[in-house]
């Protein structure tokens, strides 16, 4: 996971106005199996899962500011309890709906890639799984298999390979349900 490091509180502020990603780099010979046989994919998604802190004002209306600047202190005061007022993926609301979903077709297998800079995430694709799923994005170690959810501790990237077997509606979400 990559993010803007300017230094001193520019470092969680630049963070929580979304200035973050990851770059995974694949191994020269590919990705590899839990038993080493090669692994393809059709498609490769990146899914970059984001947390911000919009303060409210007295009518408990978001807040909007002139610039960045403006709304740092209150948005980093806001951003200390860890509980965002917003989580999206991709940098916006609905950035991954509609005309903008995910596609694949029936046989295709798809690469997901997601990234969290802040907070740990439960990635889960309702309908599907993690046929084989790098934890903390390491292409070189040896995937699990079969994980119906995984888990993307905050800092980091994963990956998770998935095989499209039915047409249907496959809803990727972060799986922690309390904030659903």
């Amino acid at each position: 996971v990559y993010h803007s490091a300017p230094g001193g509180t520019m470092i969680p502020f630049h963070v929580i106005s979304g200035m973050n990603g990851a770059i995974m780099v694949l191994p020269r010979d590919g990705l590899k199996d839990a038993k080493g046989k090669p692994v393809r994919y059709d498609r490769a998604y990146y899914v970059g899962e984001q947390d911000f802190y919009i303060p409210k004002d007295k009518d408990g209306k978001y807040k909007t500011y002139g610039s960045p600047a403006e709304g740092m202190h209150e948005m980093l005061e806001l951003s200390k309890g860890l509980i965002p007022t917003h989580v999206v993926f991709n940098g916006a609301v609905g950035a991954l709906t509609g005309d903008n979903a995910l596609k694949a077709k029936v046989g295709e297998k798809v690469l997901f890639i997601h990234s969290q800079a802040n907070r740990d995430s439960r990635p889960h694709l309702i309908g599907g799984h993690g046929d084989l799923v790098w934890q903390g994005g390491k292409f070189a170690d040896p995937p699990i298999q079969g994980q119906e959810t995984w888990f993307v501790a905050g800092g980091s990237a994963g990956a998770a390979l998935y095989d499209f077997k039915q047409p249907g509606l496959y809803v990727y979400l972060s799986h922690n349900l309390i904030e659903a």
